[in-house]
Protein backbone atom coordinates (compact mmCIF):
# COMPACT_ATOMS: atom_id res chain seq x y z
CA UNK A 1 0.00 0.00 0.00
CA UNK A 2 0.72 3.73 -0.50
CA UNK A 3 0.88 4.71 3.37
CA UNK A 4 1.31 7.92 5.09
CA UNK A 5 2.34 8.94 8.24
CA UNK A 6 1.94 11.87 10.13
CA UNK A 7 4.83 12.70 12.78
CA UNK A 8 8.47 11.47 13.04
CA UNK A 9 8.25 11.06 16.69
CA UNK A 10 8.67 7.57 17.65
CA UNK A 11 5.53 5.94 16.67
CA UNK A 12 5.78 7.79 13.51
CA UNK A 13 9.19 6.83 12.39
CA UNK A 14 8.91 2.86 14.05
CA UNK A 15 5.61 2.51 11.82
CA UNK A 16 7.59 3.52 8.87
CA UNK A 17 10.00 1.31 9.70
CA UNK A 18 7.78 -1.48 10.41
CA UNK A 19 6.22 -0.52 7.12
CA UNK A 20 9.11 -0.48 4.46
CA UNK A 21 10.17 -3.74 6.36
CA UNK A 22 7.21 -5.04 4.48
CA UNK A 23 7.38 -3.93 1.05
CA UNK A 24 5.40 -0.80 1.58
CA UNK A 25 5.85 2.71 -0.07
CA UNK A 26 6.03 4.72 3.26
CA UNK A 27 5.70 8.88 3.29
CA UNK A 28 6.51 10.73 6.55
CA UNK A 29 5.03 13.76 7.16
CA UNK A 30 6.66 15.94 10.28
CA UNK A 31 5.96 19.41 10.59
CA UNK A 32 9.43 20.47 12.40
CA UNK A 33 12.71 20.38 10.76
CA UNK A 34 13.88 17.56 13.53
CA UNK A 35 13.09 14.23 14.31
CA UNK A 36 11.94 12.67 17.28
CA UNK A 37 8.56 14.45 18.61
CA UNK A 38 9.26 15.09 21.98
CA UNK A 39 12.39 13.25 22.24
CA UNK A 40 13.80 15.71 19.37
CA UNK A 41 17.13 17.00 20.67
CA UNK A 42 19.72 20.24 20.16
CA UNK A 43 23.45 20.34 19.83
CA UNK A 44 25.69 20.64 22.82
CA UNK A 45 29.03 20.64 22.04
CA UNK A 46 28.37 18.82 19.06
CA UNK A 47 26.59 16.01 20.60
CA UNK A 48 22.62 16.22 20.82
CA UNK A 49 21.14 16.24 23.74
CA UNK A 50 17.11 16.10 24.41
CA UNK A 51 15.23 19.03 24.69
CA UNK A 52 13.33 17.32 27.19
CA UNK A 53 14.96 15.14 29.99
CA UNK A 54 14.91 11.47 28.88
CA UNK A 55 15.99 8.07 29.70
CA UNK A 56 14.44 4.17 29.35
CA UNK A 57 14.17 1.61 32.15
CA UNK A 58 15.51 -2.12 32.10
CA UNK A 59 11.50 -2.99 31.59
CA UNK A 60 11.53 -1.17 28.29
CA UNK A 61 11.81 -4.24 26.12
CA UNK A 62 10.28 -2.53 23.17
CA UNK A 63 12.80 0.41 22.69
CA UNK A 64 15.55 -2.04 23.63
CA UNK A 65 14.89 -4.83 21.16
CA UNK A 66 14.45 -1.82 18.34
CA UNK A 67 17.77 -0.10 19.03
CA UNK A 68 19.83 -3.45 19.18
CA UNK A 69 17.95 -4.20 15.71
CA UNK A 70 19.60 -0.97 14.78
CA UNK A 71 22.95 -1.71 15.41
CA UNK A 72 23.04 0.56 18.20
CA UNK A 73 22.97 -2.13 21.44
CA UNK A 74 26.82 -1.63 22.07
CA UNK A 75 25.81 2.17 23.19
CA UNK A 76 23.06 1.66 25.04
CA UNK A 77 24.75 1.71 28.57
CA UNK A 78 22.75 1.09 31.91
CA UNK A 79 23.65 3.91 34.91
CA UNK A 80 22.45 3.68 38.53
CA UNK A 81 22.49 7.77 39.34
CA UNK A 82 21.41 9.26 42.42
CA UNK A 83 17.77 10.79 43.12
CA UNK A 84 17.03 13.55 45.46
CA UNK A 85 13.87 15.16 47.30
CA UNK A 86 13.62 19.05 48.07
CA UNK A 87 11.56 19.38 51.21
CA UNK A 88 11.32 22.00 53.87
CA UNK A 89 14.18 23.96 52.53
CA UNK A 90 16.43 20.85 52.63
CA UNK A 91 18.19 18.08 49.46
CA UNK A 92 17.50 14.81 51.22
CA UNK A 93 18.55 11.83 49.32
CA UNK A 94 15.93 9.18 47.83
CA UNK A 95 17.86 6.85 45.75
CA UNK A 96 17.74 3.37 47.66
CA UNK A 97 14.92 1.90 49.73
CA UNK A 98 16.70 2.41 53.10
CA UNK A 99 17.38 5.88 52.10
CA UNK A 100 13.28 6.23 51.46
CA UNK A 101 12.73 4.31 54.80
CA UNK A 102 15.00 7.01 56.63
CA UNK A 103 13.69 10.13 55.51
CA UNK A 104 13.91 12.18 58.03
CA UNK A 105 10.04 13.44 58.56
CA UNK A 106 9.06 9.54 58.39
CA UNK A 107 8.56 7.89 61.80
CA UNK A 108 9.59 4.22 61.83
CA UNK A 109 6.09 3.02 61.22
CA UNK A 110 5.42 6.06 58.43
CA UNK A 111 8.63 4.40 56.57
CA UNK A 112 7.10 1.07 56.86
CA UNK A 113 3.89 1.95 55.41
CA UNK A 114 5.70 3.67 52.50
CA UNK A 115 7.96 1.28 51.74
CA UNK A 116 4.81 -1.41 52.04
CA UNK A 117 2.87 0.32 49.64
CA UNK A 118 5.69 0.89 47.33
CA UNK A 119 6.44 -3.04 47.48
CA UNK A 120 2.45 -3.40 46.61
CA UNK A 121 2.46 -1.35 43.06
CA UNK A 122 5.38 -3.53 42.50
CA UNK A 123 3.75 -6.96 42.87
CA UNK A 124 0.78 -6.39 41.44
CA UNK A 125 0.61 -7.31 38.02
CA UNK A 126 -2.07 -5.07 36.29
CA UNK A 127 -3.21 -1.79 36.74
CA UNK A 128 -6.84 -2.77 36.02
CA UNK A 129 -7.34 -2.93 39.62
CA UNK A 130 -7.18 0.42 40.10
CA UNK A 131 -9.11 2.02 36.97
CA UNK A 132 -11.84 3.26 39.50
CA UNK A 133 -9.52 4.68 42.09
CA UNK A 134 -7.66 8.28 42.77
CA UNK A 135 -4.30 8.27 43.66
CA UNK A 136 -4.29 10.53 46.57
CA UNK A 137 -7.23 8.73 48.02
CA UNK A 138 -5.22 5.38 47.53
CA UNK A 139 -1.94 6.67 48.97
CA UNK A 140 -3.52 8.33 52.11
CA UNK A 141 -5.37 4.92 52.93
CA UNK A 142 -1.90 2.40 51.85
CA UNK A 143 1.00 4.79 52.41
CA UNK A 144 -0.49 6.82 54.97
CA UNK A 145 -1.34 10.45 55.21
CA UNK A 146 2.36 11.40 56.15
CA UNK A 147 4.58 9.71 53.46
CA UNK A 148 1.02 11.37 51.21
CA UNK A 149 1.80 14.92 52.42
CA UNK A 150 5.14 14.80 52.66
CA UNK A 151 6.32 12.59 49.15
CA UNK A 152 3.65 11.53 46.94
CA UNK A 153 1.16 14.74 47.10
CA UNK A 154 3.86 17.62 46.41
CA UNK A 155 4.98 15.70 43.37
CA UNK A 156 1.07 15.15 42.18
CA UNK A 157 -0.05 18.68 42.38
CA UNK A 158 3.63 20.02 40.86
CA UNK A 159 2.85 17.78 37.90
CA UNK A 160 -1.03 18.20 37.95
CA UNK A 161 -1.73 21.43 39.72
CA UNK A 162 -5.45 21.56 40.40
CA UNK A 163 -5.76 18.55 38.66
CA UNK A 164 -4.01 16.62 41.30
CA UNK A 165 -7.25 15.38 43.04
CA UNK A 166 -8.23 13.78 39.66
CA UNK A 167 -5.44 11.43 39.11
CA UNK A 168 -6.04 8.30 38.64
CA UNK A 169 -4.24 5.53 41.03
CA UNK A 170 -3.70 3.06 37.33
CA UNK A 171 -1.82 6.19 35.91
CA UNK A 172 0.54 6.00 39.42
CA UNK A 173 0.54 2.15 39.90
CA UNK A 174 2.09 2.16 36.36
CA UNK A 175 5.02 5.07 37.37
CA UNK A 176 5.77 2.71 39.98
CA UNK A 177 5.36 -0.54 38.61
CA UNK A 178 7.17 -0.45 35.41
CA UNK A 179 10.04 1.52 36.64
CA UNK A 180 13.62 0.31 38.07
CA UNK A 181 16.60 1.58 39.71
CA UNK A 182 18.74 1.11 36.44
CA UNK A 183 18.46 4.16 33.96
CA UNK A 184 19.41 3.72 30.35
CA UNK A 185 20.68 5.89 27.95
CA UNK A 186 21.96 5.75 24.30
CA UNK A 187 25.62 7.15 23.94
CA UNK A 188 25.90 10.12 21.71
CA UNK A 189 21.66 10.49 22.57
CA UNK A 190 18.63 9.53 21.53
CA UNK A 191 18.57 10.79 18.15
CA UNK A 192 20.97 8.58 16.64
CA UNK A 193 17.76 5.62 17.47
CA UNK A 194 15.93 7.94 15.00
CA UNK A 195 18.23 8.87 12.42
CA UNK A 196 18.56 5.13 12.74
CA UNK A 197 15.32 4.72 11.75
CA UNK A 198 14.97 7.51 9.18
CA UNK A 199 18.07 6.00 7.25
CA UNK A 200 16.39 2.64 7.19
CA UNK A 201 13.10 3.99 5.72
CA UNK A 202 15.06 5.79 3.65
CA UNK A 203 17.42 3.01 2.45
CA UNK A 204 14.48 0.79 1.50
CA UNK A 205 12.20 3.89 -0.54
CA UNK A 206 10.48 5.77 2.29
CA UNK A 207 10.77 9.13 2.10
CA UNK A 208 10.52 11.58 5.33
CA UNK A 209 9.67 15.08 4.51
CA UNK A 210 10.04 18.06 6.96
CA UNK A 211 8.59 21.51 7.37
CA UNK A 212 4.84 19.70 6.58
CA UNK A 213 2.34 20.54 8.48
CA UNK A 214 -0.86 19.26 8.31
CA UNK A 215 -3.56 21.30 7.48
CA UNK A 216 -6.47 19.09 6.25
CA UNK A 217 -6.71 15.85 6.45
CA UNK A 218 -9.82 14.56 4.30
CA UNK A 219 -11.62 11.08 2.73
CA UNK A 220 -14.91 11.86 1.17
CA UNK A 221 -17.05 9.12 1.52
CA UNK A 222 -16.78 6.40 -0.51
CA UNK A 223 -13.18 7.20 -1.37
CA UNK A 224 -10.52 4.79 -1.27
CA UNK A 225 -7.79 7.72 -0.51
CA UNK A 226 -7.32 9.97 2.15
CA UNK A 227 -6.08 12.92 0.73
CA UNK A 228 -3.50 15.65 3.56
CA UNK A 229 -2.53 19.34 2.55
CA UNK A 230 0.26 20.73 4.18
CA UNK A 231 0.79 24.38 5.35
CA UNK A 232 3.23 24.98 2.12
CA UNK A 233 0.52 23.96 -0.40
CA UNK A 234 1.59 20.21 -1.05
CA UNK A 235 -1.08 17.51 -1.48
CA UNK A 236 -0.68 13.73 -0.71
CA UNK A 237 -3.13 10.95 -1.50
CA UNK A 238 -2.72 8.09 0.36
CA UNK A 239 -4.44 4.53 0.67
CA UNK A 240 -3.98 4.45 4.42
CA UNK A 241 -3.07 7.11 7.08
CA UNK A 242 -1.48 6.73 10.77
CA UNK A 243 -1.81 10.14 12.73
CA UNK A 244 0.20 9.99 15.36
CA UNK A 245 0.26 14.06 16.64
CA UNK A 246 -1.82 14.62 19.50
CA UNK A 247 -5.56 14.52 19.76
CA UNK A 248 -6.42 17.68 19.31
CA UNK A 249 -4.15 18.06 16.16
CA UNK A 250 -5.48 15.94 14.27
CA UNK A 251 -9.21 16.75 15.65
CA UNK A 252 -8.82 20.02 13.50
CA UNK A 253 -7.22 18.78 10.48
CA UNK A 254 -9.76 16.25 9.74
CA UNK A 255 -12.72 18.60 11.01
CA UNK A 256 -13.82 15.59 13.45
CA UNK A 257 -17.23 16.11 14.97
CA UNK A 258 -16.88 18.28 18.10
CA UNK A 259 -19.21 14.91 19.81
CA UNK A 260 -16.08 12.63 19.07
CA UNK A 261 -13.93 11.15 21.55
CA UNK A 262 -10.55 12.40 20.30
CA UNK A 263 -11.74 16.11 21.83
CA UNK A 264 -12.45 15.12 25.20
CA UNK A 265 -9.16 13.84 26.29
CA UNK A 266 -7.02 16.99 28.15
CA UNK A 267 -3.51 17.48 28.34
CA UNK A 268 -1.27 19.72 29.72
CA UNK A 269 1.83 21.52 28.00
CA UNK A 270 5.90 21.03 29.03
CA UNK A 271 8.65 24.11 29.25
CA UNK A 272 12.07 22.75 29.74
CA UNK A 273 15.52 24.65 30.43
CA UNK A 274 19.26 23.38 29.49
CA UNK A 275 21.29 25.12 31.65
CA UNK A 276 24.58 24.64 30.89
CA UNK A 277 26.88 25.36 33.37
CA UNK A 278 30.53 25.67 34.36
CA UNK A 279 30.20 23.81 37.34
CA UNK A 280 27.35 21.09 38.97
CA UNK A 281 24.31 22.50 40.85
CA UNK A 282 23.21 19.87 42.86
CA UNK A 283 24.56 16.49 44.27
CA UNK A 284 22.09 14.35 42.28
CA UNK A 285 20.67 12.85 39.27
CA UNK A 286 17.23 13.64 39.45
CA UNK A 287 16.03 16.14 42.25
CA UNK A 288 12.15 16.27 42.75
CA UNK A 289 10.93 19.62 44.15
CA UNK A 290 8.61 19.21 47.00
CA UNK A 291 7.92 22.33 48.60
CA UNK A 292 4.87 23.97 47.12
CA UNK A 293 6.02 27.55 46.39
CA UNK A 294 8.27 26.18 43.74
CA UNK A 295 7.47 27.66 40.54
CA UNK A 296 8.99 24.25 38.91
CA UNK A 297 8.66 20.74 39.47
CA UNK A 298 12.01 18.89 38.84
CA UNK A 299 15.46 19.54 38.13
CA UNK A 300 17.64 16.46 36.78
CA UNK A 301 21.35 16.88 36.25
CA UNK A 302 21.90 15.11 32.68
CA UNK A 303 26.03 15.08 33.81
CA UNK A 304 25.24 13.21 36.84
CA UNK A 305 24.67 10.02 35.05
CA UNK A 306 26.48 10.98 31.42
CA UNK A 307 30.20 11.82 31.34
CA UNK A 308 29.85 15.92 30.98
CA UNK A 309 33.34 15.35 28.69
CA UNK A 310 30.96 14.55 26.29
CA UNK A 311 29.67 18.42 25.85
CA UNK A 312 32.67 19.74 25.94
CA UNK A 313 32.71 19.73 29.86
CA UNK A 314 29.80 21.64 30.80
CA UNK A 315 27.51 20.53 33.29
CA UNK A 316 23.86 20.09 31.83
CA UNK A 317 20.87 21.20 34.11
CA UNK A 318 17.20 20.49 33.09
CA UNK A 319 14.84 22.71 35.05
CA UNK A 320 11.57 21.36 33.76
CA UNK A 321 7.41 21.19 34.18
CA UNK A 322 4.21 20.62 33.08
CA UNK A 323 1.74 23.33 33.16
CA UNK A 324 -1.88 24.44 31.24
CA UNK A 325 -1.21 26.43 27.90
CA UNK A 326 -2.60 29.39 30.06
CA UNK A 327 -0.17 29.40 32.60
CA UNK A 328 2.65 32.32 33.28
CA UNK A 329 5.21 29.59 32.76
CA UNK A 330 3.95 28.78 29.35
CA UNK A 331 3.52 32.43 28.02
CA UNK A 332 6.22 33.96 30.25
CA UNK A 333 9.12 34.79 27.51
CA UNK A 334 11.80 32.95 27.86
CA UNK A 335 14.59 35.06 29.07
CA UNK A 336 12.19 36.64 31.75
CA UNK A 337 11.03 32.90 33.05
CA UNK A 338 14.85 32.13 33.25
CA UNK A 339 15.26 35.42 35.45
CA UNK A 340 12.19 34.42 36.88
CA UNK A 341 13.86 30.69 38.19
CA UNK A 342 17.25 31.95 39.54
CA UNK A 343 16.29 32.62 43.22
CA UNK A 344 15.08 28.87 43.29
CA UNK A 345 18.10 27.56 42.06
CA UNK A 346 19.59 29.83 44.49
CA UNK A 347 17.69 27.93 47.18
CA UNK A 348 18.39 24.68 45.74
CA UNK A 349 22.37 25.43 46.20
CA UNK A 350 22.74 28.97 47.85
CA UNK A 351 25.72 29.75 45.77
CA UNK A 352 24.58 29.07 42.53
CA UNK A 353 25.21 32.81 40.67
CA UNK A 354 23.25 33.40 37.55
CA UNK A 355 27.29 33.73 35.93
CA UNK A 356 27.52 29.67 36.04
CA UNK A 357 25.30 29.61 33.06
CA UNK A 358 27.26 29.80 30.12
CA UNK A 359 24.50 29.18 27.54
CA UNK A 360 20.59 28.12 27.88
CA UNK A 361 18.32 26.70 25.82
CA UNK A 362 14.21 26.80 25.83
CA UNK A 363 11.64 24.28 24.87
CA UNK A 364 7.98 24.70 25.01
CA UNK A 365 5.50 21.94 23.96
CA UNK A 366 1.30 22.30 23.78
CA UNK A 367 0.21 18.46 23.87
CA UNK A 368 2.85 16.92 26.54
CA UNK A 369 0.99 15.26 29.31
CA UNK A 370 -2.35 14.11 28.96
CA UNK A 371 -4.56 14.05 32.43
CA UNK A 372 -5.38 10.78 33.50
CA UNK A 373 -8.51 10.49 35.53
CA UNK A 374 -10.06 7.73 36.38
CA UNK A 375 -12.49 8.59 33.68
CA UNK A 376 -10.11 8.77 31.39
CA UNK A 377 -9.99 5.29 30.36
CA UNK A 378 -13.41 5.33 28.55
CA UNK A 379 -12.47 8.38 27.14
CA UNK A 380 -9.90 6.98 25.31
CA UNK A 381 -10.56 6.57 21.12
CA UNK A 382 -9.98 3.67 19.20
CA UNK A 383 -7.66 3.59 16.36
CA UNK A 384 -9.99 3.75 13.69
CA UNK A 385 -11.21 7.00 13.41
CA UNK A 386 -14.42 8.47 11.79
CA UNK A 387 -12.39 7.35 7.88
CA UNK A 388 -12.34 3.82 7.21
CA UNK A 389 -8.53 4.43 5.67
CA UNK A 390 -7.30 6.68 8.62
CA UNK A 391 -5.69 5.75 11.84
CA UNK A 392 -5.25 7.56 15.08
CA UNK A 393 -1.81 6.34 17.47
CA UNK A 394 -1.13 8.95 20.02
CA UNK A 395 0.53 8.65 23.16
CA UNK A 396 -2.89 9.37 24.78
CA UNK A 397 -3.95 5.81 24.01
CA UNK A 398 -0.90 4.17 26.12
CA UNK A 399 -2.93 3.73 29.55
CA UNK A 400 -2.29 3.60 31.89
CA UNK A 401 1.91 4.49 31.42
CA UNK A 402 0.50 7.54 28.91
CA UNK A 403 4.06 8.46 27.80
CA UNK A 404 7.24 7.20 27.33
CA UNK A 405 9.47 5.96 24.16
CA UNK A 406 9.15 2.38 24.53
CA UNK A 407 5.43 2.12 24.65
CA UNK A 408 5.23 4.42 21.67
CA UNK A 409 7.36 2.21 20.25
CA UNK A 410 5.01 -0.94 21.11
CA UNK A 411 1.85 1.41 19.86
CA UNK A 412 3.29 1.68 16.47
CA UNK A 413 3.95 -1.79 16.06
CA UNK A 414 0.29 -2.54 17.22
CA UNK A 415 -1.15 0.14 14.52
CA UNK A 416 0.84 -1.43 11.50
CA UNK A 417 -0.38 -4.88 12.61
CA UNK A 418 -3.96 -3.60 12.90
CA UNK A 419 -3.54 -1.93 9.27
CA UNK A 420 -1.98 -5.10 7.71
CA UNK A 421 1.60 -2.89 7.37
CA UNK A 422 3.78 -5.22 8.84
Amino acid sequence: MNLGIIGAGATGLTAAYDAVKAGHQVTVLEAADELGGLAASIPIGGVPLERYYHHIFRSDRDIIELIEELGLGGDLRFHKPTTGVFRDGTLHPFSTPLEMLRFPSFSLVDGVRFGASSALLKAVRSGERYNDLTALDWLRRRAGRKATETIWEPLLRGKFGDRADEVSMAWLWARVHCRTFELGYVHGGFERVYAALRDAVAARGGKVEFGKKVETIRQPEGAEQVTVTTGDGASYAFDQLVVTVPQPVFAKAADVPSDDAVWRNQYLGATCFVLELDRSAIPYYWLNINDPDFPFLAVVEHTRMVDREEYGGRHLLYVGNYVPRDDWRFTTDPAELLDRYIPYLRRLNPEFERSWIQEWHFSRAPFAQPVVTPEYRSLIPGHRTHMSRVTLATMAQIYPQDRGQSYSIALAHRVTKLIGAS
